[in-house]
């Protein structure tokens, strides 16, 4: 197993900075998730890593060693785009076997190899089938199947499920955080989608302008967001305007610590730490109920701006739109910015 540190990197095409002095360090064994929007700099990190592309500055150590002057068919990593790029005229077991030809490996261990790989990604019953037969979710496992074949130190996944359906891509992600946990491989995973980061992850690295914002497990990202874009990027939060009294700050109608340096902001409040009760003074009216099978989204308006709860089913049983609600925040501290911040 390998550890990857990305040592005050940057990155820049002309006069834009795709990358300025990222940081970042993945243990061995660790899937990590570089997530973050469009242009954020995460697909030019895993660039840099692969070896396809050279920072304009900093070092990438890999393993203890520094790899900047290694081609990239020299790091030996596997890897998985967005697109499945399997060769059209190789059946499944052909293709999972070619890195095993190039590497020269026998023929016996070859075939021990691939039959391996194949169960292990269910596609036994496949493996005479070329791409065109097979679905996009196949093909996928494939792919990944082919980048694991010569157990590479480090597996990276460039937005591997962003072309499925959502269906298929919840099942694929499952499947391939397995695989990692099974084999025990570094692996970093590249997305937008805020749920495929959480969900499949160690930790994440939420990025933004060519840095990296936070760095932590999904839980401590989700409950202590260190500010509006991680709070508004990880999740749905509230950005409910507030008011410090005395040495607390009301937040809707509750009174909960926040910050001494400043006397109005912004609170940041997760739909299910809001706490609705009917009440003919309330400072709420329920525009919206949606049932969403495991639980209720409730869409309420708060002097024109629109505030969202999620409830337990039997919590939101007396509830209707048009009714007048107090909102109170349940047992949590909430991130609260000054409004200059946000």
């Amino acid at each position: 197993m390998t550890d990857v540190q990305f040592r005050n990197i940057t990155k820049h095409y002309g006069t834009e900075v795709a990358l300025s002095n990222f940081s970042l360090n993945i243990n061995s064994g660790e899937l990590v998730s570089i997530l973050g929007p469009s242009g954020c700099g995460k697909t030019t990190a895993l660039r840099i890593l692969a070896g396809f592309i050279q920072p304009t500055e900093g070092n990438l150590v890999v393993g203890g060693h520094g790899i900047l002057d290694l081609p990239a068919a020299k790091r030996g990593y596997g890897m998985v785009f967005q697109s499945y790029s399997l060769f059209p005229n190789m059946t499944t077991s052909e293709n999972i076997e070619f890195p095993l030809k190039l590497r020269k490996v026998d023929a016996v261990t070859r075939a021990k190899r691939v039959n391996e790989l194949l169960d292990l990604i269910n596609m036994a019953e496949h493996a005479r089938k070329f791409p065109h037969q097979l679905s996009g979710g196949q093909q996928q496992r494939v792919a990944l199947a082919r980048a694991v074949a010569l157990e590479p130190p480090i597996l990276l996944l460039d937005e591997p499920l962003s072309a499925l359906d959502a269906t298929v891509r919840d099942q694929l992600r499952d499947e391939i955080r397995s695989l990692q946990k099974r084999l025990g491989i570094t692996t970093v995973f590249v997305t937008h989608d805020q749920q495929e980061a959480m969900a499949i992850s160690d930790r994440v690295a939420v990025m933004r302008s060519g840095q990296v914002e936070q760095l932590g497990s999904p839980r401590d990202l989700y409950q202590n967001p260190k500010n509006s874009f991680v709070a508004g990027f990880v999740g749905i939060s509230n950005q409910i305007k507030s008011t410090k009294i005395g040495d607390a700050w009301k937040v809707l109608g509750s009174s909960v610590s926040g910050p001494a340096e400043f006397n109005t902001g912004i609170a940041f409040i997760r739909p299910e730490d809001i706490k609705i009760t009917p009440s003919p003074n309330g400072i709420a009216v329920i525009e919206e109920i949606s049932f969403l099978g495991s639980f209720v989204r409730v869409f309420m308006s708060v002097d024109g701006a629109r505030v969202i709860a999620d409830l337990q089913i039997s919590d939101a049983e007396n509830l209707a739109t048009g009714q007048q609600v107090e909102l109170t925040i349940r047992d949590a501290n909430p991130l609260i910015e000054s409004m200059g911040n946000k």
